[in-house]
C-alpha cells in the first residue's frame, strides 16, 4: 500500500492546527509501518518532475491511495487525477464553513460560498475522515455525499514531555505570576478572543495567549483591537518556538471558542495535566465530562465563576488535571495510526462503509 499523503500549502500551515494534525498523522503512519510519501511530484519537486516528463516519464509518482488534508486547487487537481486513474480518495476535513467564520477579515461573507464548495469537494471522496461526530453531523447537513468516519486528531504526548522544566523561564520571560489563565493557538475571534479579554478585565489573574496573530489587512478588526491595546493583565506572546513553555507556564487552560471540530490544544493541555475551562458546545460534550476532566461554561459569568473556583481550590485543579491526563491518553498517536490503517485498507478494498460509525 503506497499512500500519497498530501497537504497543500504545507509551509503556510506549519504553525496551525491543521499542520499539527497532519504531523500527528504522519508520525502515526510511520509508527504503523505504512509506506507513504508527501509530494506528488517525481523527485519531490515540480522542476524535477518536468525533467522526468521531458524524458518520457510521468511527472507524478505512482500511488495506490490519495489522502488529501486540504481543499485548495492543487488538492482538487490531485483528486481529479486519482479519479481519472481509478485510484481511491480519502479526504480529511480540517475546515468547515462553521469554523471558518470569525477567523479572518471577511470570513463571514465568504463562509456560505465555502460551504457550497466543500459540499462538492468532500462529496468526491471514497471516504471522508473528520475529527469528531459533531463534524460528521455538520457535513451530513451540507449534505456531503460520501461515507464519513470520525477519527481523532490525536495528541503527541511525547512531544510535550518536559514542559514542567520550562515553567519558571516562560513565566519570567512574559512576566506571569499567580494562577495563570492561558490559551494556545492562533488568535481568532472565533476562538473566544473577546470573552478571554473581557474576563481578564473582570478579574485579577494574569492571562496569556500563546500563539501568532495577524495585525495586517487580513486580520479581523476585533483581533487588531485587542492585540494592539490589550487589558493590563493580558499578554499576547506571539509565536513561541517551544510550545511546551506555554503548558509549563500556564495553570488553567481557558478556551471559550464559538465553534471547533475538536481542538488539538485542548488535548495538549489535558495531556500536561492542566485544568481546562471550555465552551459548553456539542463537540466538547462529545469528548469530555463537565466536573470530571473539565469545566464547561456557557456565559461570561459562568467562566468567571469557574476561574474563581479553581483559584480558591488547588485540589480541584489537581483533580481535574489528573482526570484530563487520563482522557488525553485515549487520543494517543497509536490509535490515530490504527484508525488510518483501517480506513485505508477498507477504502482500497472498496468497502469504506465498513469503518463508518
Amino acid at each position: 500500500m503506497r499512500v500519497l499523503h498530501y497537504l497543500e500549502l504545507a509551509a503556510q500551515l506549519d504553525r496551525s492546527g491543521i499542520g499539527t494534525s497532519v504531523d500527528h498523522q504522519r508520525r502515526a503512519l510511520a509508527d504503523a509501518g505504512v509506506d507513504f510519501f508527501t509530494s506528488p511530484w517525481q523527485g519531490a519537486s515540480p522542476t524535477r518532475a518536468l525533467a522526468s516528463l521531458a524524458g518520457g516519464a510521468a511527472p507524478l509518482r505512482e500511488y495506490d491511495l490519495l489522502h488529501c488534508n486540504m481543499m485548495g486547487p492543487a488538492s482538487a487537481a490531485l483528486v481529479a487525477h486519482a479519479r481519472r486513474h481509478d485510484r481511491p480518495v480519502v479526504l480529511h476535513t480540517h475546515v468547515t464553513s462553521e469554523d471558518f467564520r470569525g477567523s479572518f477579515r471577511g470570513s463571514h461573507a465568504v463562509a456560505p460560498a465555502l460551504r457550497r464548495y466543500l459540499r462538492w469537494y468532500y462529496s468526491q471522496a471514497d471516504l471522508v475522515l473528520c475529527p469528531s461526530q459533531y463534524t460528521k453531523r455538520t457535513l451530513r447537513d451540507y449534505p456531503v455525499d460520501a461515507p464519513i468516519q470520525p477519527l481523532s486528531n490525536g495528541v503527541d504526548t511525547g512531544a510535550l514531555a518536559g514542559h514542567e522544566s520550562l515553567r519558571e523561564a516562560y513565566r519570567d520571560r512574559f512576566d506571569l505570576s499567580g494562577m495563570v489563565v492561558f490559551a494556545v493557538g492562533n488568535v481568532f475571534e472565533r476562538k473566544g478572543l473577546s470573552t478571554f479579554c473581557r474576563l481578564a478585565e473582570e478579574t485579577d489573574y494574569d492571562f496569556a495567549w500563546f500563539g501568532p496573530y495577524d495585525d495586517g489587512p487580513q486580520a479581523s478588526r476585533t483581533v487588531r483591537t485587542w492585540t494592539r491595546d490589550p487589558p493590563e493583565n493580558v499578554t499576547f506572546t506571539g509565536w513561541v518556538d517551544d510550545i511546551r513553555g506555554a503548558y509549563g507556564a500556564g495553570d488553567v487552560y481557558l478556551f471559550p471558542t464559538k465553534a471547533e471540530n475538536q481542538g488539538i490544544a485542548v488535548l495538549e493541555a489535558m495531556a500536561c495535566g492542566k485544568a481546562v475551562v471550555l465552551s459548553d458546545i456539542p463537540v466538547f460534550r462529545e469528548f469530555y465530562e463537565d466536573g470530571h476532566d473539565c469545566l464547561l461554561c456557557s456565559t461570561r459569568a459562568e467562566y468567571r465563576e469557574a476561574l474563581d473556583r479553581l483559584a480558591a481550590d488547588p485540589g480541584l485543579r489537581e483533580r481535574l488535571g489528573a482526570n484530563a491526563r487520563e482522557t488525553a491518553r485515549e487520543h494517543g498517536l497509536e490509535r490515530v495510526g490504527e484508525g488510518l490503517v483501517e480506513a485505508y485498507e477498507a477504502t482500497l478494498a472498496g468497502e469504506p462503509g465498513r469503518v463508518v460509525e
